[in-house]
């Protein structure tokens, strides 16, 4: 299995080479940041409609944060287009962070839908630098789906602890890979250097609970889901939260 990965990943290579080449170049990456956001607000509403009761469920718990104000101070990391916001109670004070800033006009429309949130700001930074962020100054982060495709999680699990409280809530969900020696992984191993260019940098072999677990919170619940999408090569899911 260990000499065939790279061969097929060869193989994959050899039948996508234009889009390699149009990496190497340079050209790849400002087309992807154009129209990631125009797929973000299609594929999102999909796996809302399967994942809507375990969400609801999360998200609940931020009205357990909320003090005597009845106002909570919540970043979502890698907010996308805002498909999260359905499910947030009244009284979220929602500061939004991106590097791409071509989800701005969809978080605008989505806050729009969403009146029951208080808008604060949009972030155009990464994970990995979030200092126009103040140190202790939000009671909840959100991460979904986006611990995959930036450089370093160990780096933004940092700095997730740095922005949050004492005693406050990363929620997360995101998607991780398959189990060690299963064909599954085989083949995400296979796709993976192609499937990053295509999900703008989406790696699909991280052990991301592993970082989590590392991170230094002082309590992390998660639980493992499988695969929504059985035609992608995206593996299965862990949901959950860490304490500050």
């Amino acid at each position: 299995m260990d000499v065939l990965v790279p061969l097929l990943q060869l193989l994959v290579l050899l039948l996508t080479l234009p889009l390699h080449l149009l990496a190497l170049l340079g050209c790849w990456q400002p087309l992807c940041k154009t129209y990631f956001p125009y797929l973000m607000a299609v594929l999102p509403r999909k796996s809302n409609h399967k994942m809507e009761s375990k969400k609801r469920e999360l998200f609940s718990q931020i009205k357990g944060l909320m003090g005597a104000s009845g106002k909570v101070a919540l970043l979502e990391l890698g907010c996308g287009t805002g498909a999260n916001f359905q499910f947030y109670p009244a009284g979220c004070r929602v500061t939004c962070l991106d590097p791409n800033p071509h989800f701005e006009k969809f978080l605008t429309k989505s806050m729009a839908e969403n009146r029951h949130l208080q808008y604060e700001q949009f972030v155009v930074a990464p994970g990995e630098d979030m200092r126009q962020l103040a140190d202790g100054s939000m009671d909840v982060v959100v991460c979904t789906l986006v611990l995959c495709s930036v450089q370093s999680p160990r780096n933004v699990l940092q700095e997730v602890q740095r922005v949050l409280r004492p005693g406050g809530v990363l929620f997360f969900w995101e998607h991780v890979a398959e189990p060690q020696g299963s064909w599954a992984l085989m083949w995400q191993q296979i796709v993976e250097p192609t499937w990053k260019h295509i999900a703008d940098g989406c790696c699909l072999t991280r052990e991301t609970w592993k970082d989590l677990e590392k991170a230094g919170f002082s309590e992390v619940q998660m639980e493992r889901q499988p695969s929504l999408f059985k035609w992608l090569p995206v593996g299965p899911h862990i949901m959950g939260k860490a304490v500050k």
